[in-house]
This record gives C-alpha cells, structure tokens and sequence, in this order.
C-alpha cells in the first residue's frame, strides 16, 4: 500500500514538475468532495431522513441496553447469597444475554449503514455525473479529490479547483428524488398568505 501511494505521489509530482513530452497534454484539476458533499442539494433532506428513521433503531437499543443493565444488576446484587450453581447458571444467562445484545446491536447497525448508502447514493450518483460531465467538457484527464482522507495532493494551484464549478452546477439540477428545478425551501414550506 505505501508503494503505491508513493508511486502516486511520484507520478502527480513528475507531471506537475514538468513530466515527458508525450505527457504535457495531460490536464489535472481537482475538487474536494467534503465540501461538495456538505452542500450538495438534497443532502440535508436525505441526513433529516436518516435522521428519522434511526429513531426506532435507537430505541430498540436503548430497550436492549436498559434490559441488560437490570439482569447483571440483579445478578451483582443476589451473587453474593447464591448456591455456585446458580451463580453460574445466572451469569452465564448474563453474558448470553449480552452476547444477543452484541449481534443485534451490529445487525441494527449494519442496516443502519445500509439505509444511510441508500439516501446517499442519488446524491452521489448526480456529483459524480456532473464532476464527469465537466471533466469531458473541458478535457481534463484527471480529476483528483483533495477531500478524502486518501487525497495524494499535497499543493495544487487554485485555478485547478473545480469544486465551485461542479457546486455551481449541482444547484441548478433537480435536487435527487424531486422532479422540476432545483429545491430551495424544504418541502411544505410556503409563504404566509396576505
């Protein structure tokens, strides 16, 4: 993996410092897909969204939670007076029960995170055709992302920054899920009437 992170590295910086010949027609720009992402539209209906539906899933825990707090409660409190076979029998129920709560706790979870993808992906579906779109426009090569935490790019002009332009656009579609223009109020919200 650090070889070819530094391979990358080599190869951003040849052509930054002026790469082969047959390289010169090569043009990079880059975005940072953080600051994309936070302003892309229909990105706050689709975290309100999540937001939502994660209530009964944190509920659900909260009960498992306060269920098991009283069973090992209970059980640190009666241990001391039980018989050695009972303090096992009910420990073991204890650490099964913990168990249970464990792999539902990671199989809520997991759901969890796939909901969240679900919301997401049209958001990132229309930020990835309009990077792609201005990418053929404008015939870059390549567009690098100085958001992600795997970014390679260490300094770059700012004239090679897309992320205004892809923003830009991204607030002239539709926003993801709506039909017509691009959302500017939240649904359901209109102006007092006179």
């Amino acid at each position: 993996m650090r070889s070819i992170l530094s391979a990358a590295i080599v190869a951003v910086t040849s052509l930054a410092l002026g790469a082969p010949a047959h390289a010169q027609g090569v043009k990079l720009g880059y975005i940072n897909s953080a600051q994309i992402l936070a302003q892309a539209p229909g990105r706050a209906e689709a975290e309100a969204q999540f937001d939502r539906e994660v209530v009964a899933y944190r509920a659900q825990l909260q009960r498992m939670n306060d269920s098991l707090n009283a069973l090992a409660a209970a059980f640190d409190k009666d241990a001391p007076s039980l018989d050695s076979a009972t303090r096992e029998r009910r420990g073991t129920a204890v650490r099964t029960r913990e168990e249970e709560y464990q792999n539902r706790a990671r199989a809520l979870d997991s759901t969890m995170q796939t909901r969240q993808a679900e919301l997401v992906r049209p958001i990132m579906d229309q930020v990835q055709k309009v990077i792609e779109a201005i990418r053929t426009e404008d015939g870059y090569s390549m567009i690098l992302d100085v958001g992600s935490q795997a970014s390679v790019v260490v300094a770059a002009d700012k004239k090679l920054d897309l992320t205004d332009r892809v923003l830009a656009r991204l607030k002239t579609m539709p926003a993801p899920g709506t039909t017509g223009g691009p959302v500017t109020t939240p649904a359901g919200v209109t102006r007092p009437k006179k």
